[in-house]
């Protein structure tokens, strides 16, 4: 087993790569759980049902006119756009995530004394599909 630093990790929104401007990609996926128990049982049992899932990726903001988080990010809200999770970075026989998911949130956050913010939150619309880039 190898640990893998998360500096290359990478995101992509539709063919917007916004990993130069993000800065943390959470994944969290789920699965339904049906309890399927019947009398007699002395425990639980239970049968796996339909997966779930929501992205939330945050960064900083950049202006520019094609990769920035606006441009990317912010004209799909509401939409359903095909994604792209790199956690190891770019490259072959690296591994990646694709899906389809809402635009479900983008924030901009601007202190007075700091740089500007975003993130921007993605819900999955029907499965992952683990593989390899090529």
């Amino acid at each position: 087993m190898t640990q893998v630093h998360g500096k290359t990790a990478g995101f992509l929104v539709g063919t917007a790569d916004i990993s130069a401007v993000s800065n943390e990609i959470q994944v969290k996926q789920s699965a339904d759980v049906a309890d399927s128990t019947t009398f007699g049982n002395t425990g639980h049992t239970y049968l796996g049902g339909l997966t779930d899932g929501k992205v939330t990726v945050k960064g900083i903001y950049d202006n520019a006119a094609t990769t920035g988080p606006r441009a990317a990010i912010q004209a799909h809200l509401g939409n359903v756009v095909a994604c792209k999770y790199h956690p190891e970075g770019t490259g072959t026989g690296k591994p990646e995530d694709t899906f389809n998911a809402v635009v479900s949130a983008y924030e901009e956050t601007a202190p007075v004394a700091d740089i500007i913010s975003w993130s921007a939150e993605f819900q999955i619309s029907g499965g992952v599909t683990p593989g390899t880039q090529t």
